[in-house]
């Protein structure tokens, strides 16, 4: 009975789990895998290619054009979130009063779909019936076209992304920041350091397990953008806004290359591994150091 019920038992208990992690992630995978080895319209039967769907990935400039993007707009907007949900987790965690009033407030924008994001700041944001453009009109200046020139439009995706998902990780930071015990801050306080110190020497270091739980999250989850930047600018202009997960469903669902596009997939995958695995390492290397 004892050698069943740690040998077998622990499985049994594991199974259900197992079983939905088999169904719902790694038999996608593994298919997805193989159907980028494909040549497949998602109706007609699937003819095997090898890897020539990724040799001509190689020579896909639309493609590549929409990787560089979304490397860039992750490289950026993550940073910003990070820095924006650590702030503010500062802001309420350092107030004395409002503050289950201002993180409900600043927690709201978590709650509302992407989509909705989206039409809200497009209709705010409009180049002529935007409320920004009417009051700066009302003011004597020229309508801002904030979603149609490619100077201005990445700049307003990233903000927005920044905007809709720093709250959500701003719960995280103060719970950890609530974690730490107060008695390091108050032998600082002790020792003549003040808020800046207390920061640096107290507070980031042992918000580091925090840290890489955010920054991997929200890496993972702005490389996947796709209803908040279509609904806001539908990846103009000129696809200025234009994403891998954008371009991955064009090719699949309306260009019906479905093997092309799972290729595609692969690389999205493979960037999500490497953005991981570099945040991963250099969690790694600061704890090395700080040791």
């Amino acid at each position: 009975m004892r050698k069943f019920e740690r040998s077998v038992f622990p499985y049994l208990l594991l199974a259900p789990t197992l079983i939905i992690f088999g169904l719902f992630l790694f038999f996608p995978a593994v298919n997805g895998l193989w159907i980028s080895l494909t040549k497949w319209d998602g109706v007609n039967p699937q003819k095997f290619v090898g890897i020539n769907n990724y040799i001509k990935l190689f020579s896909d400039r639309g493609f590549w054009s929409s990787f560089l993007r979304t490397v860039f707009f992750t490289a950026v907007s993550v940073p910003l979130v990070y820095v924006s949900a650590m702030g503010l987790a500062l802001l309420l965690t350092s107030a004395r009063k409002g503050n289950d009033f201002f993180r409900a407030v600043f927690y709201w924008p978590t709650m509302i779909s992407s989509i909705i994001v989206g039409l809200t700041w497009r209709f705010l944001l409009g180049e002529e019936f935007g409320v920004i453009n009417y009051l700066l009109t009302a003011m004597g200046r020229s309508p801002v076209k904030w979603l149609t020139d490619q100077n201005y439009a990445m700049g307003v995706v990233i903000f927005v992304t920044a905007w809709s998902m720093s709250g959500y990780y701003m719960v995280m930071f103060i719970s950890g920041i609530k974690a730490i015990s107060e008695t390091y801050y108050e032998a600082a306080k002790i020792d003549g350091a003040g808020f800046f110190h207390q920061f640096r020497y107290i507070t980031l270091p042992l918000l580091k397990p925090t840290s890489l739980l955010v920054l991997v999250l929200s890496t993972v989850t702005i490389i996947k953008t796709y209803p908040l930047v279509y609904a806001l600018t539908q990846g103009g202009p000129a696809g200025a806004t234009k994403f891998m997960v954008q371009t991955i469903q064009e090719t699949g669902f309306e260009k019906n290359q479905m093997g092309y596009a799972s290729a595609m997939t692969m690389i999205l995958f493979a960037l999500l591994a490497i953005f991981t695995v570099v945040q991963f390492k250099a969690n790694k290397g600061g704890e090395q150091d700080a040791d």
